[in-house]
């Protein structure tokens, strides 16, 4: 198994555009002044891409999608994950339409992630043909239990996320991917013990939020959960991978866009 983090920054992205406007003056770790010579500081949404058995699975299709997919070269899409319904995570899945030209995509997600999908995106899903094409075709499949996903069990974790309604993390295989999450309950929770590699929510570096994760939260949960390794994601521009990594673990690390992981017996 390859795991690629195509995207490791929060819906606004590092740098975001409040600091670009203020002229910097909002950003007191310096972390977006350097990720314009830094490329791990540079942060797009969310998002991984996984490979497997000659399977490419995207799970989230983030607002820089585009940009993602021609920076890592992505050849095919052969079926999609959706954690939740946010716009940084369906953002790009318009683009979804050039891996769909010859057959549909599956796309997997909650009952409430699929309703929105179709409503937000209602052309897509339309018996009416539009001229002039441009329309991803895809088959949604509202999940509620473990699958089989080319040879693979996918496990959905429900995780609470704000108010949002429906709000997944997924274990592939012995591979847990939480992006956006404030807590998880206990019976969740059971799915995500001693994992071979757990990629999870890290917002900032310890200013409370209400829907997400903070630094030292994160380093908590990961403690309790002990996987063999640890990366963190989607993260602001309050955490800096150097100077903050000085409370991780030897077995965490924060992700960077990019940055390739391979797994021998997943």
């Amino acid at each position: 198994m390859k795991l690629t983090f195509l995207g490791t920054g929060t819906s606004h992205g590092v740098p975001p555009l409040d600091c670009i406007i203020s002229d910097f003056k909002r950003c007191h770790k310096n972390v977006c002044r350097r990720s314009f010579t830094d490329p791990k500081h540079a942060r797009t949404r969310s998002s991984i891409l996984i490979q497997q058995n000659g399977k490419s699975i995207l799970v989230d299709v983030s607002s820089d999608f585009r940009l993602q997919a021609i920076r890592q070269n992505i050849q095919t899409i052969d079926a999609v994950l959706i954690t939740h319904s946010h716009a940084d995570h369906i953002g790009g899945i318009p683009d979804i339409r050039s891996y769909t030209t010859h057959s549909p995509v599956d796309m997997y997600g909650s009952s409430e992630s699929i309703r929105s999908i179709r409503k937000t995106f209602s052309y897509a899903f339309s018996s009416q043909v539009l001229p002039g094409g441009g329309v991803p075709n895809i088959n949604t499949i509202e999940i509620h239990s473990p699958f089989s996903l080319f040879g693979t069990t996918v496990t959905p974790v429900a995780v609470t996320h704000g108010n949002l309604l429906g709000c997944l993390g997924y274990v592939v295989g012995t591979v847990g991917y939480l992006p956006d999450v404030k807590s998880i309950a206990p019976s969740e929770k059971e799915k995500l013990y001693g994992l071979d590699l757990l990629i999870l929510d890290c917002l900032n570096d310890g200013r409370e939020h209400a829907t997400h994760l903070t630094l030292e939260q994160s380093v908590k949960l990961a403690r309790e959960l002990a996987p063999k390794r640890c990366y963190f994601i989607h993260m602001s521009h309050l955490i800096d991978y150097e100077t903050d990594r000085a409370v991780l673990h030897p077995w965490m690390e924060f992700a960077y866009d990019g940055l390739n992981i391979e797994l021998s017996n997943p």
